[in-house]
This record gives C-alpha cells, structure tokens and sequence, in this order.
C-alpha cells in the first residue's frame, strides 16, 4: 500500500461517517489526542526501566486509550458497528493511580514550574497538550450533536494523572520540582492532615 493517498490535497479528511474540513474542530480534537499520544510515547522511551517499571506500562496503557479516544472522536455518529471505545473504568483506574501518586510524592503547598528532570519536563508537555486537547473537545461538544461524553471526563483526569506522576519522577529521581518563587501556600491539604480536613486538589 501508499503511505499517500492524495485524498486531502484539497483541505479534506476521512472521519468515520464522511469528510470534513481539516481544520473542523472534531479533526482538531483527534489530532491534538495524536499529538499527545506522541509526547506520551517519547516519556515512555525517556523512562528507566528498573526505576519505573510501573509508570512506563501505565503509559503505554494510556497510549491505547488516547487511540481509543481519537476514534470516537473521529466518530461523526456511534452505531453498532462502531460503538465508542472510551469507558468510565478507565477514569476509575487513573483515579485510582492518582490517590496513589499523591500518597508517594512530597506534600504539596505551593505552585511549582513544570520542569526537574527531563521526563519529568516531558510529563507536564503531556499536562499541558491534554488540558488543551481538553479544550478542543469542549468546544466540539458545544458545536455538534454527537460526541462521547466520557471523552472529555477521561482526558481531564488524564491532566491530573500527569501532573501527579511528573512529581513522583522527580521525587524516585531524587530531584527537587521547582515552587514558583512568587507563589503563596494554595494547596493546603499537608497542613490540613491532622485535623483531618484534608482539602482535594483535583479538578
């Protein structure tokens, strides 16, 4: 087979049920969920093997959902035959390895610079990308009728996910994250623990 087709040479591309422009939101949306899987796939190659051996099959496990999420966004109307891909376990189990991550890595106060080491610098890219590809999908909900709803759950636990996992890099790599010289004490869930009013910092 061709790697090219042709087909897009005038501004259009093949989603599932027909074409659109390339610059419609809900190919922007997929493309920018392709983006991040990229970023995500360059983190897994950046991370040591006997370190973190339970961060890295975690991510490629993300690598499948982001494929999974880019379908159904790719997907102008679900049916039998193309059912979406994205399901609420998947939230369940980010939420799940977030709680852990929060346990392991130092207490939080104030806002930190993303950066440390450099997975870690490459983890809050993937932050970043998800929060914007969160956005996208956003706007593509107000604009069309249908668009699976769990996508936009799932990628803002994914930001969460990896805010939580770039601050355990640095803590197994024995490297400080850098407060924000400016910041205030904001998170204060460290103070809190012992009157057992411990404030959440998801969003």
């Amino acid at each position: 087979m061709k790697l090219y087709t042709r087909t897009g040479d005038e501004g259009k591309t093949s989603v599932i049920g027909g074409r659109l422009d390339k610059d419609h939101t809900r190919v922007i949306a997929y493309g920018t969920t392709d983006e991040l899987n990229s970023f995500v796939g360059q983190a897994v190659a950046q991370l040591d093997n006997e370190i973190f051996p339970d961060i890295k099959g975690e991510l490629v496990k993300i690598q499948h959902e982001l494929f999974d999420c880019g379908g159904d966004l790719a997907m102008m109307k679900a049916s039998e035959k193309h059912p979406y891909k994205t399901k609420q376990d998947m939230i369940d189990f980010l939420e799940e390895r977030i709680d852990a991550y929060i346990q392991e890595a130092p207490k939080l106060e104030r806002f930190i610079l993303p950066g440390g080491s450099l997975v870690a610098s490459t983890l809050h890219v993937c932050r970043t990308i998800t929060r914007r590809a969160e956005r996208y999908v956003t706007r593509l909900q107000r604009e069309v009728d249908e668009v699976n709803p769990v996508v936009l759950k799932y990628l803002n636990r994914l930001s969460d996910y990896f805010f939580a996992i770039a601050r355990v890099v640095n803590y197994r790599l024995n490297v400080k994250d850098v407060e924000y010289e400016r910041s205030a004490i904001v998170f204060r869930e460290s103070k809190e623990r012992n009157k057992g009013d411990q404030e959440s910092t998801h969003k």
